[in-house]
C-alpha cells in the first residue's frame, strides 16, 4: 500500500490483498462432479434463480448457482458439487483446518484472534448450560478442535468432536474423542450429550434437516443444541449481494434467514430456547471480506497479506462494533432443546 499522507486507492488495496497469493487450481464443473438437489426443507424440486456466486475466498474459477425454493422460499445451492468433488475445498489451506503456526511473523496475531473466538463460544455456551467435569459436549464440524481444547482445559468437560475431514492428528483434539465423516453416519455408541454445538456447520451440510434430527436424538434430557450460521436477511447480504462472504461457494449448500432457520429447527422436532441476532464469530470479518471481494472480483483473498489491513480496519470500526449485537450485521445463533 502506498505510503505518505494520501489515502490508498481501491486499486492499491486490492493489490495489497492479493499480493504474493498463489491462485489455486480451478475446479472443473462437469456432470460427474455436480448433482441436482431438491429443497432441503420441503423437498420441492420447483425453484427460481437467486444468484450466481464465485469462490471469492480462494479464487478458484467457477460459478455456482443459488436458487430459491418456489414452495417454501428456502435458498440453497443447486446444482451442488458431489461430496467427492467438494472435498478439495477443505484442504489444508481452509481456514478452519489451518495450523496456528502457519502465519509466519503474524502467528501471534492470528492465535490471539482465534483465542478470542473460542472464548466467545465458551461464554455463549455457558449462558445456557453449566460447564463442569461431567458435562458432555459434542462439537459438530469441530475443525482443528481448539474450542473443545479450551473447554477441556478450563472446565474438564467430556469432549467429542466430529468433522468431515480427518483431523485426528490435531494437537487440540488430543484427549478428546474424534469422529471423521458425515454427522448422521457417525456411530456414537449410545452416547448422549448435554451440549451439541454447530459453529458454522449447518450451512455446509448436505442434509441439514437430517443433521438437526440427529442432534436432537443425541441430546440428554435438558440438553441444548447451539447452532450458529450466517444470516441471509442481514445487512451485509443487502450490501454485498453476490459478493457476500456468507455465500462461500461452493462449500455453503444452504443460506438461512431467521424464518427458515426456525422452520428447519421446528421440522426437526426441536424447540427454540433463544434466538440471537449475532454469533460468536465476528461480523466484522464479513464487513472486511465483503469489501475485499468486491475489489478483487473473484481473484482470491490472500489471508496472510490481508491480516494487517484487517486489524487496522477492525480498530477503526471498533466504535460501531460495540453495537454488533443490535445491528443484524451478519450472524445468527439459535439455541434449542428437544421438543415434546
Amino acid at each position: 500500500m502506498k505510503t505518505g499522507t494520501a489515502l490508498a486507492s481501491p486499486t492499491d488495496l486490492a493489490n495489497d490483498l492479493k499480493r504474493t497469493s498463489t491462485r489455486p487450481a480451478s475446479v472443473e464443473l462437469t456432470p460427474r462432479s455436480t448433482e441436482a438437489v431438491n429443497c432441503y426443507l420441503c423437498g420441492s424440486s420447483e425453484r427460481t434463480e437467486l444468484l450466481l456466486a464465485e469462490d471469492d475466498l480462494t479464487g478458484r474459477s467457477g460459478r455456482f448457482r443459488f436458487v430459491t425454493c418456489a414452495q417454501c422460499g428456502l435458498a440453497y445451492q443447486n446444482p451442488r458439487l458431489t461430496l467427492e468433488s467438494v472435498a478439495e475445498f477443505y484442504d489444508d489451506s481452509y481456514i478452519a483446518h489451518r495450523k496456528r503456526r502457519d502465519w509466519g511473523i503474524l502467528t501471534p496475531i492470528f492465535n490471539r484472534a482465534m483465542g478470542k473466538l473460542d472464548l466467545a463460544k465458551d461464554r455463549l455456551v455457558a449462558r445456557y448450560c453449566p460447564l463442569t467435569q461431567v458435562t458432555a459436549v459434542l462439537d459438530v464440524g469441530c475443525g482443528s478442535g481448539s474450542f473443545l481444547h479450551r473447554l477441556r482445559y478450563h472446565y474438564g468437560v467430556q469432549a467429542t468432536g466430529l468433522d468431515f475431514k480427518d483431523l485426528s492428528s490435531s494437537p487440540f483434539l488430543q484427549g478428546a474423542e474424534f469422529h471423521h465423516g458425515l454427522f448422521y453416519d457417525a456411530d456414537f455408541r449410545g452416547a448422549r450429550f448435554d451440549v451439541v454445538t454447530m459453529w458454522h456447520f449447518l450451512e455446509h451440510d448436505y442434509d441439514p434437516l437430517r443433521s438437526l434430527r440427529t442432534a436432537r436424538g443425541l441430546l440428554r434430557p435438558g440438553g441444548r443444541l447451539i447452532v450458529e450460521v450466517p444470516r441471509l436477511d442481514s445487512r451485509t447480504f443487502a450490501w454485498f449481494g453476490d459478493r457476500w462472504p456468507g455465500l462461500q461457494a461452493p462449500q455453503h449448500t444452504v443460506l438461512l434467514d431467521r424464518a427458515h432457520l426456525e422452520s428447519m429447527v421446528h421440522a426437526a422436532g426441536l424447540e427454540v430456547v433463544d434466538y440471537l441476532p449475532y454469533g460468536a464469530f465476528p461480523a466484522y470479518f464479513y464487513l472486511f471480506t465483503g469489501v475485499a471481494f468486491h475489489l478483487l472480483r473473484g481473484r482470491g483473498l490472500n489471508l496472510r497479506a490481508s491480516m494487517i489491513p484487517y486489524f487496522i480496519g477492525q480498530l477503526l470500526l471498533s466504535p460501531l462494533l460495540l453495537f454488533e449485537t443490535r445491528l443484524n450485521l451478519a450472524m445468527q445463533t439459535i439455541v434449542c432443546r428437544r421438543g415434546e
